[in-house]
């Protein structure tokens, strides 16, 4: 073996002893890794080169340190290389060179051939080209055959590595630990939620899923996972800790696979045992599971839903007629229940996907009725998510009524909603008007009565027996000046903002 070839290899081996990984992980595309390093430092200059590191890792995010604060570590330089070798890699060094390509033909004997490198075609990072090799005074955009490249160069790294120069005043042992931040790892929630085919008690089953694509493998990794928003800007991540009690999830046997607790502003969750995540590798856990959850199911129309009003300017709004005028039949399904430890629950909900799911009580098999994103919600809240539009219930709205002063400082609207019921058994159906044309306006004249969530939403609860049809109408006056209060009442009880605005800007907004 010759001595180039040699010392290549020699970058394959462990720099350094490494124990158990740790990974704090967020659901955020970006992770905390930290590693135990055994180091045996000489007096003077050490190069130490580290070649378990990720190939998404912020180098200026790195912190070497002895934990035991006893051995302080003068680090003179640290290099960051991520350029491991490849074929690619290999072609573009040599490009200018002649080397040989094994070619095997049809009976798979081999034969070589020599060709010149004119273009590697590699580029770091991505957006490669076809290769052009000269064979016998011609070019070819391809390789000829399997190229045979020259002993690698003693600098040559086989993996993404990480190179300190380290002073030591004195011979030393310790043993270090090394923490950054990395990309490519992450992770996320999902909820299963299973009701029977009548009636709102669901049993839920919990899952996270940790994704690795990282560029990295960690064996037998402790993990944790962090909840909530980090702001993160600067490449390294800096917390403040904060002492909090751990407390198994509810619904949990006594060896529970996740604990969870308050971390600063965040929630963090802590798996029982150690993980291995392979590169390219999503693995799940189960992390809650409970049973007798009670829900509620409510339906809601709005005609108008507020997301159609974007876009719009408040000159255009104030002044054309066809504002508003937009219609749909669809009338919403709504899934309500209360995290609280009366419900079975009553801890912190990491985001993530909910599906619920009905079982046919023909055949016992769970069908797929709707699903949503639930955003991070707290102990105590309740959760409210759109699931699908209603097949059996219908809405209409229709303005009958337009008009304003000379001077448009006056407008009168009227709109008539009708509602139906097509379903065998009775239900209530929420009427949500978003009344936006001017922060100024009253109900002068309303058939039915309303409640107001909000300061320019009303809402009209609509009893049908089956079959039923009602119409609900109203006249609704805009003024620049304050108008008298509104009839109908003003007792809260909040709106849907739209199938796909999960922000809680009401009541009933889907989350």
């Amino acid at each position: 073996m010759n001595t180039s070839l040699r010392l290549a290899l020699a970058t394959l081996l462990p720099a350094v002893l490494v124990a158990q990984p740790a990974l704090t992980i967020y659901n955020q595309d970006f992770a905390v890794v930290r590693e135990q390093l055994a180091l045996e430092l000489k007096a003077g200059v050490n190069s130490i080169p580290f070649n378990g590191v990720t190939a998404q890792v912020e180098a200026d995010s790195v912190v070497l340190r002895d934990p035991a604060g006893k051995v302080p570590l003068h680090i003179l330089e640290q290099s960051y290389r991520a350029d491991a070798v490849s074929v690619g890699l290999l072609l573009q060094l040599n490009e200018g060179q002649t080397i040989t390509f094994l070619v095997r033909d049809k009976d798979a004997k081999e034969f070589p051939v020599q060709g010149k490198i004119i273009r590697s075609g590699y580029s770091p990072g991505g957006g490669n080209e076809s290769p052009i090799i000269e064979v016998d005074g011609k070019l070819r955009f391809s390789l000829p055959g399997e190229p045979i490249f020259p002993a690698l160069a003693s600098d040559t790294v086989l993996k993404p590595t990480l190179t300190w120069q380290l002073a030591a005043d004195a011979p030393v042992k310790l043993n270090a630990e090394l923490s950054y931040v990395t990309g490519g790892l992450t992770w996320q929630a999902a909820y299963n939620f299973v009701a029977p085919e009548k009636g709102g008690t669901m049993d839920i089953t919990g899952w996270i899923t940790m994704q690795n694509n990282s560029g990295a493998r960690f064996d037998n990794a402790t993990v944790k996972l962090m909840a909530g928003n980090v702001n993160k800007i600067e490449p390294q991540l800096r917390q403040k800790f904060m002492r909090a009690e751990a407390a198994s999830f509810p619904g949990m046997a006594d060896m529970a696979a996740v604990t969870e607790k308050a971390f600063d502003e965040f929630h963090l969750y802590s798996l029982a045992h150690s993980v291995t995540l392979r590169d390219r590798e999503t693995k799940q856990i189960e992390f809650i599971r409970a049973t007798g959850i009670k829900s509620e199911t409510f339906y809601v129309y709005d005609g108008v839903a507020k997301e159609q009003y974007r876009g719009w300017d408040p000159q255009s709004i104030r002044n054309n007629p066809d504002y508003g005028t937009q219609s749909s039949k669809k009338v919403w399904v709504m899934r309500e229940f209360k995290n609280t430890k009366e419900n079975g629950l009553g801890l912190p909900l990491p985001k993530g996907r909910v599906r619920f799911y009905r079982q046919d009580d023909a055949d016992q098999h769970l069908e797929f009725t709707g699903e949503n994103e639930l955003e991070h919600t707290p102990q105590g809240e309740t959760v409210r998510l759109y699931t699908g539009d209603a097949f059996d219930l219908v809405g209409e709205r229709r303005r009958v009524n337009f008009a304003t002063d000379n001077r448009n400082e006056v407008i009168d609207e009227s709109f008539e909603i009708k509602v139906r019921n097509r379903k065998r058994e009775p239900v209530e159906i929420r009427v949500v008007e978003h009344l936006l044309r001017w922060t100024n306006w009253g109900v002068s004249e309303n058939t039915a009565e309303f409640t107001k969530p909000d300061a320019q939403t009303i809402e009209f609860r609509v009893k049908l027996a089956p079959d039923e049809e009602k119409t609900v109408a109203y006249r609704v006056r805009y003024a620049t000046q304050p108008l008298p209060p509104t009839r109908g009442g003003s007792r809260p009880s909040g709106v849907g903002a739209g199938p796909n605005d999960n922000s809680a800007v009401s009541e009933l907004a889907p989350q």
